[in-house]
């Protein structure tokens, strides 16, 4: 088997950041992977983006992955080069350890698909359930388990007693976790795990399709935009960690400084009624522009549009940004980013390298920071620059592949 084989990018059949399909690369290695994740495309969501990109490059069908059935996956699957299965699974973010039924079926499949099929690993995509499953699995097989961290499950999770002892069971018994940053890595120790079996891999993003290119503006006329206007763009769920609102109430600083700035919002969510409030409250209803979902081909277009990317998130209630995977894709098209300096967006926007991180809580800040990348052209560009180079030398979806496949390899070679 060849475990050191040239990974090539996942590149493009159009899609989302929430539902990014790429096509089979042309060459990929060919490891065995029993992989376990109720996220997966075409579900939406940069986690579910993260493991079809990846798994793509580092297995063709010996890698099978157990997932949730979900409209459209037929199609989706049928163009894949892994082996996936679907399963009848409830939601399990709000009930990770109530869904008996759903943990049940988990682990009967993979029960029965490890015994008919010889893996090298089995990969858990977050720790409950799927976490608990593939232990009990791995255990059983003789096979190493890793499982991947995010952030936000921790920080959410951890306040229940029940599911905090059975995370720390879980990532305490893995032979190796994956943090997706520094911030969740921290988390992990909290919990006990040892740092020797923590690894920060960062997520990343598809370089071919999010590429730096000419604006259009025929894209922003067609959304009420003037194509001379300034714009700052923001692309996420809407919800109140985002710190969109916070973008809203900086546009009046924004305008009083001779900037003639708009602001769009490429997503959906509980937020858009509380969006739409404050920008009337502000007097800026008329250049806020909620566009939703946005055809798949048009979001890269969208960063092109932009001067800058903004998603200055802010803590609310346990919620945290484990990463941001939004932010690597306006990197990947040169664009900067004002981020909050909440959870773990220090790794995906590197502070006066490739954007400005404020506090979030601070509209104020937030106003100084995109009132500075708008007035201060050169600043903007070099920015942008940094950003797509980091892409290029660590956030491409083949890069963040050979660091998964070089994990495999330390683990497999001690004889974890």
């Amino acid at each position: 088997m060849t475990t050191q084989a040239t990974l090539r990018s996942p590149t493009a059949a159009p899609a989302s950041s929430a539902a990014a399909r790429p096509a089979p690369p042309a060459c990929r290695a060919d490891h065995r992977f029993l992989v376990l994740t109720e996220l997966f495309l075409p579900t939406k969501g940069g986690t579910a983006v993260w493991f079809d990109a990846v798994y793509r490059l580092l297995g063709g069908r010996g890698t099978h992955i157990l997932t949730a059935r979900v409209p459209g996956a037929h199609a989706h699957d049928a163009r894949h080069p892994n082996t996936i299965h679907r399963l009848d699974l409830e939601r399990w973010a709000r009930v990770p350890l109530g869904a008996l039924r759903a943990y049940a079926r988990l682990l009967a499949a993979a029960w029965r698909v490890s015994a008919r099929h010889r893996f090298e690993a089995v990969h858990a995509g977050r720790v409950l359930p799927e976490g608990l499953v593939g232990l009990t699995v791995a255990r059983a097989r003789r096979l190493p388990l890793v499982i991947y961290a995010h952030g936000e499950e921790i920080t959410a999770w951890r306040r229940h007693r029940k599911r905090r002892v059975a995370m720390a069971r879980a990532y305490r018994g893995a032979d190796a976790v994956i943090a997706n940053s520094a911030f969740t890595r921290e988390r992990l120790r909290e919990l006990g795990v040892d740092t020797a079996r923590i690894h920060l891999i960062h997520p990343g993003v598809d370089a071919a399709r999010f590429a730096p290119g000419p604006r259009e503006p025929a894209l922003l006329e067609a959304a009420g935009i003037p194509a001379e206007a300034r714009l700052v763009l923001s692309v996420g769920r809407l919800s109140r960690r985002k710190g969109f609102d916070q973008v809203i109430r900086a546009l009046p600083a924004l305008l009083a400084r001779g900037l003639d700035v708009h602001h769009a919002i490429v997503g959906i969510g509980e937020d858009r009624a509380h969006l739409e409030r404050v920008a009337r409250e502000a007097g800026v209803a008329d250049r806020v522009h909620l566009l939703g979902h946005v055809p798949p081909e048009d979001l890269p277009r969208w960063y092109r549009a932009c001067d800058v990317f903004a998603m200055p998130n802010r803590p609310v209630g346990a919620d945290a940004e484990g990463f941001g995977m939004v932010y690597a894709e306006a990197a990947a098209c040169a664009r900067p980013a004002v981020a909050g300096r909440h959870g773990g967006t220090g790794d995906a926007v590197l502070d006066g390298v490739t954007g400005l991180r404020v506090d979030g809580a601070d509209a104020g800040a937030v106003a100084a920071a995109l009132a500075r990348l708008l007035e201060n052209g050169d600043l903007a560009a070099r920015m942008g620059r940094a950003g797509r180079e980091r892409v290029e030398r660590e956030l491409a979806w083949e890069r963040v592949a050979e660091r998964t496949a070089a994990l495999h390899r330390s683990l497999t070679e001690t004889g974890a």
